[in-house]
């Protein structure tokens, strides 16, 4: 500490000449035969004269206060009215006072000038001597690893150079080159859990003939493997309950149920008790799944033939609760054509466009796929002037998909192979227009970066992290 408060003391003993300016009283002070010349109780019987001098009175406060904090002014003309004291009637003379200057002094010295007053009492007053050279001050060059973090003088200086470190490291590349190896070397000792997981992954499927066997949560691969554990200890006590799976793809995720597409999902945090209950109810949530079609067929029919799809990374819902969302929205659909009918600018079908329909708390947006994203609980007319107000912003993002999905994967390939990465993959969030800039600039920046992605497996999200498994997240939009 010592040190640098020595330091400091040199550079300024040196170079940094102390400046005062006046002080408030001061000012006042020397003002005083100003403001008597112009107080508007002066102008008490010409109006005119007094609103023009108390407007620029309130004007000059103000910019004297920012002077005296040191803070930046335009160029500003002011206009006051002064008795003519040469004159014993009631005439007065206008001035004009420029007022272009950032020191006070100077400032004080203009207007006492301009009004033809004396400047005695200012010019009496010490001048602040000139600096004899001028330096800028590095604090970069100065070691501050053994100064109090919350030193009154120094800790500013220390929180604007850790917020630099941050900023630096957060660059592609410094961040890269920070964590490349450590990334390398987790994935490198996940590998006997990985392979212990596609061993029990195989080992279930064949002896229970099931399509596959998926992994959907945000936990890592540690967890699948207990997962895939307790699910082998479930079907050797429950054989004859397990067998209803064949041909059916199970899933590890977030709720238990039967998924629109069919799939067994089993919560990952439940207890084998629970999953053993809906394995029994299989074919009765089957019959609900039956269903969803001929729904589905109802909300298309009702919207001028328009397609019924959904999101391709929509949020997991059970099919009995995604069949009350479209009988919802039908019967609110049905209500409205039945008393006012569609808009007449809507074309004969809607066949070229689709719709997703979600829970009740929903939102309302157009994809960036071009599919309209409703909530089942959204009134007809509302849906109607939605679908109205954004059907041709849907008709181009339709458009921009069709060429953004090719260009994509192309783009994708193109990193894989010239960066030699081992996977590349994208969180749900990033769609196909992000996912392009983010490729695009990679390879743009490959001689930079290529040292650092190499047999890496690379995910494009919207945050930096190594995950507990070696894979590599960065953001889509990040700076090299």
């Amino acid at each position: 500490m010592l040190h640098v408060l020595r330091m400091f003391g040199e550079i300024q003993h040196k170079f940094v000449t102390c400046v005062r300016q006046l002080t408030t009283t001061e000012v006042s002070t020397a003002l005083r035969p100003f403001y008597f010349s112009v107080h508007p109780d002066l102008f008490g019987q010409h109006p005119i004269q007094r609103a023009i001098n108390e407007n620029s009175l309130k004007q000059l406060s103000s910019i004297i206060a920012m002077l005296q904090a040191k803070r930046w002014i335009k160029p500003t003309s002011l206009q006051f009215y002064l008795r003519d004291k040469k004159c014993e009637e009631a005439t007065f003379r206008l001035i004009n006072i420029h007022i272009r200057e950032r020191d006070i002094r100077e400032a004080v010295l203009t207007i006492l000038k301009t009004c033809e007053l004396p400047t005695e009492y200012v010019d009496k007053i010490p001048k602040p001597p000139e600096p004899k050279e001028t330096i800028c001050i590095n604090s970069n060059n100065i070691d501050f690893s053994k100064v109090n973090e919350n030193d009154p003088i120094f800790a500013p200086i220390i929180m604007r150079r850790k917020v630099d470190d941050a900023k630096k490291a957060m660059r592609l590349k410094n961040w890269l080159a920070k964590n490349y190896k450590g990334a390398l070397e987790k994935w490198e000792a996940n590998r006997p859990l990985r392979e212990e997981v596609d061993r029990l992954r195989l080992k279930i499927s064949e002896q229970w003939k099931l399509t596959d066997i998926r992994w959907d949560c945000g936990w890592n691969v540690t967890h699948f493997r207990g997962c895939l554990q307790s699910f082998m200890a479930l079907a050797e006590q429950h054989p004859e309950v397990i067998h209803s799976l064949k041909g059916r793809t199970l899933v590890f995720a977030p709720f238990t149920g039967i998924s629109l597409d069919g799939h067994i999902m089993l919560n990952s945090a439940e207890v084998r008790h629970n999953w053993l209950d809906l394995i029994k109810n299989v074919r009765r949530y089957d019959q609900t799944l039956f269903r969803i079609p001929g729904f589905e067929k109802s909300v298309s029919q009702v919207l001028k033939g328009i397609k019924v799809g959904r999101r391709k990374f929509m949020p997991k819902i059970l099919a009995g609760e995604y069949e009350r969302n479209l009988q919802q929205i039908t019967t609110s659909l049905s209500d409205f054509r039945g008393r006012r009918g569609f808009p007449k600018q809507w074309p004969n079908s809607l066949e070229e466009f689709e719709i997703v329909v979600e829970t009740e708390a929903g939102p309302l947006m157009v994809s960036p796929t071009g599919q309209f994203i409703v909530p089942s609980s959204i009134p007809g007319f509302l849906l109607v002037n939605f679908i109205t107000n954004n059907i041709e912003l849907a008709k181009e993002k339709i458009n921009n998909y069709k060429n953004n999905k090719y260009v994509e994967r192309s783009l994708q390939k193109q990193c894989i192979d010239e960066f030699k990465l081992f996977t590349l993959t994208k969180d749900d969030n990033v769609t196909p227009d992000l996912m392009i800039k983010c490729c695009e600039q990679l390879v743009e920046k490959k001689y930079d970066l290529s040292q650092y992605l190499e047999e890496i497996h690379l995910n494009i999200a919207t945050y930096y992290s190594v995950l507990s498994d070696g894979v590599v997240c960065i953001p889509w939009n990040w700076k090299l």
